[in-house]
């Protein structure tokens, strides 16, 4: 893409109510725009970052045996009642004009269990595994730190349908292994760790993906002994020491939830009376399981962990192209170079962001990119041609190295 033709613009100075970097930084960039509290428009860049977490997101929910399905943001009172969740106070609820009662999907217990019985008749139908990647609202108060704390968000939400909890178990097992897939592939790895959460009425306990981050809202213990992670709701219930090992020696550590899982059980599958035939012809209750992402979230996270005092440092495979390429002056002899070099990358598939801007100083566009944040940036000037190369950073560090243009694919497929 020419950055000329983005209709978007960096920014240099914000409202002092944006307190959190991921706010400062994503509106600053052009990522996304703020169109009141706890709701954005993703910008062209923004939607690219998006894109690219919701395709890492789909290909490991469909390593899984995920089935994607997309379901209706608009439901019914009636099938909230079944569960008795219709006076959720975090439940957005509207009427239409002839009164009916509707609200504004947070959550897809009540939609998907139904939905999945219609199939599901025998031991042999099951299990199932469905997710879909939607938009969803919640009444959220107080809505406040950029995407971590949203009315209307991108979440992906996956259930799944079993015979008995075993194989529950199993699965469960599976899609946390899953979500470190996702986490690593986004850049966040070495800094997202699997925490205790309360299990609410379904079972003892479940499970957050939790990034450590000193930017972060919430609070982690992390048990010195044995090494695992408990979240504040936890600790506080087991006076302040690991329901693992008993020990006390804790360290805490500010984190931001990026992620989900529960074993349900058959809450739902009893409210809605989704049972099946066993082998011996016996009737039994399915037994469920919810494992949430919420997309924006995790985007704001990436940002909270990568950046500097610059800008934005975006991982790779989550970046919205692989190289900023940068004209330096508009002499014709750089302007075809550079022309070349763009068009070549676009041919060979590697993602570029073409900086060709005429009424922007060599500094305003250098401090652009550095605010961005894409992995590699690539400038053509009269000096660097005077050497038949390119000057070429990685955003990740300081150092500039000069590389000769015709090396710069082999480059790009070397370098981590």
């Amino acid at each position: 893409m020419r950055q000329s033709q983005l209709f978007t613009k960096t920014i240099k100075e914000l409202s002092q109510e944006e307190k959190s970097i991921n706010a400062k930084l994503l509106i600053r960039g052009g990522f996304i725009d703020k169109l009141m509290a706890g709701v954005y428009s993703f910008l062209p860049l923004g939607f690219l970052v998006l894109k690219k977490i919701e395709n890492i997101i789909r290909e490991e929910m469909n390593k899984i045996s995920g089935q994607e399905v997309l379901l209706p943001a608009l439901h019914p009172k009636e099938s909230w009642l079944k569960t008795n969740r219709w006076q959720e106070e975090e439940m957005l609820k509207l009427k239409n004009r002839a009164g009916k009662d509707y609200s504004l999907g947070w959550t897809h217990e009540e939609i998907i269990t139904p939905l999945v019985k219609k199939f599901v008749k025998s031991y042999k139908d099951l299990p199932v595994c469905v997710y879909q990647i939607q938009d969803k609202f919640r009444d959220e108060l107080r809505p406040k730190s950029g995407l971590l704390r949203v009315v209307e968000f991108f979440m992906k939400d996956l259930y799944s349908f079993h015979c008995d909890e075993k194989d529950l178990d199993k699965y469960y097992e599976q899609v946390k292994g899953a979500y470190f897939k996702i986490f690593k592939r986004c850049g966040l790895s070495k800094q997202t760790i699997l925490t205790l959460a309360s299990g609410g009425t379904f079972s003892k306990y479940s499970h957050e993906f939790q990034t450590i981050t000193p930017f972060g809202e919430d609070i982690i213990y992390l048990c010195q002994k044995c090494k695992i992670a408990i979240n504040k709701e936890i600790i506080v219930k087991e006076n302040y020491r690991c329901p693992k090992c008993q020990s006390k020696k804790l360290e805490t550590k500010k984190a931001i939830e990026v992620g989900n899982i529960f074993k349900l059980k058959d809450k739902f599958s009893r409210a809605f009376d989704f049972a099946f035939q066993d082998k011996d012809g016996k009737k039994k209750i399915v037994q469920m399981g919810c494992y949430g992402i919420g997309l924006g979230r995790l985007m704001a996270a990436i940002v909270e962990v990568w950046h500097d005092a610059k800008g934005i440092i975006w991982p790779r495979e989550v970046a919205p192209f692989l190289i900023h390429l940068i004209q330096i002056e508009n002499k014709p002899k750089i302007k075809k170079t550079a022309e070349k070099l763009y068009k070549d990358l676009q041919k060979a598939g590697i993602g570029v962001l073409y900086d060709e801007r005429k009424d922007k100083s060599a500094g305003e566009k250098l401090v652009e990119a550095d605010l961005i944040g894409i992995p590699f940036r690539v400038v053509v000037s009269e000096k660097t041609l005077a050497r038949n190369s390119l000057e070429i950073k990685n955003r990740k560090q300081e150092n500039i190295k000069l590389l000769k243009i015709n090396n710069l694919r082999q480059f790009l497929k070397n370098v981590r």
